[in-house]
């Protein structure tokens, strides 16, 4: 489930999983359905 966070610049929208953040709602929903904890991609 993707949660939304009220940052100075707006709404973000948080991976319960990782906790990446996006600026989009469907962006963070389609990255949470591919979401890997063990391996995110965005640290390699």
């Amino acid at each position: 489930m993707v949660t939304a966070t009220q940052r100075e610049e707006g709404t973000w929208y948080e991976c319960e999983k990782c906790g990446l953040l996006f600026d989009d709602r469907e962006d963070a929903a389609q990255h949470e359905e591919n979401c890997d904890t063990d391996s995110p991609s965005y640290l390699q």
